[in-house]
């Protein structure tokens, strides 16, 4: 009896742990798309036109006036984009997919889908909870790797002595916090799914099976009960 509650509670802790973590990689998903999307990565304003502002995205600059009117002008050639850039979108969009393909993966793998019965069962749903698990916490290091480099060049810039006060310098956009919380929410929903799997190493055993070694361990006492 206490061996079936304890498995029950095992079970219950792991399945929290399981939702939770499911929860906060479908969020961390949402706010890398919006990272890759939003124009906001650098944003600069200028003292001589102080009406206007400009954002740099990864897809497109923007020119923002304080009426509220907001004009975009998506990058004529791939080409003539700068290495940052490039980089940034290669990471974001891999970052995009490892994303999704670990929300796929670890799916079928949750304690509450009834999945994978018939092949291999419980053995094979950790194996797709710990592999989105993983997944997803490279997804969250992917995510990182662009928006902490360009805020870097943002920061090396802006306190480079050799260019002049005068000069406007870019600043740290919306888009660049937006992608700081993707990939934290990635890396801890990642280690939710892994340690989910680390609460329920024992494999759960059918009511059946555990009836038949109850009724076996019972017989055999018995018989040695006659015997002596």
């Amino acid at each position: 009896m206490e061996t079936r509650e304890g498995e029950r509670n095992t079970g219950m802790s792991a399945c929290a742990l399981e939702l939770l973590g499911m929860v906060i990689y479908v969020g961390a998903w949402l706010c890398a798309l919006a990272t890759t999307i939003l124009p906001q990565w650098l944003t600069m304003s200028t003292a001589l036109l102080s009406v206007e502002s400009y954002d740099l995205g990864l897809w497109e600059t923007c020119v923002v006036q304080d009426i509220g009117g907001i004009e975009c002008r998506s990058y004529d050639s791939l080409l003539g984009l700068s290495s940052d850039l490039k980089l940034a979108r290669i990471f974001m969009c891999a970052s995009l997919t490892l994303g999704m393909l670990g929300i796929i993966v670890a799916t079928p793998g949750l304690y509450l889908i009834n999945s994978c019965s018939n092949h291999g069962g419980y053995q094979t749903k950790r194996t797709l909870t710990i592999t989105g698990g993983v997944l997803g916490m490279i997804s969250g290091v992917l995510c990182l790797i662009p928006v902490s480099y360009m805020a870097h060049l943002a920061v090396v810039h802006f306190f480079d002595d050799k260019v002049p006060d005068a000069v406007p310098r870019w600043e740290f956009g919306d888009a660049l916090f937006c992608g700081w919380v993707a990939g934290f929410l990635f890396i801890v929903a990642g280690l939710l799914m892994v340690t989910s799997c680390v609460c329920s190493q024992v494999e759960p055993q059918p009511a059946l099976q555990r009836r038949y070694q109850r009724k076996s361990s019972d017989g055999s006492f018995r018989k040695h009960a006659e015997y002596v």
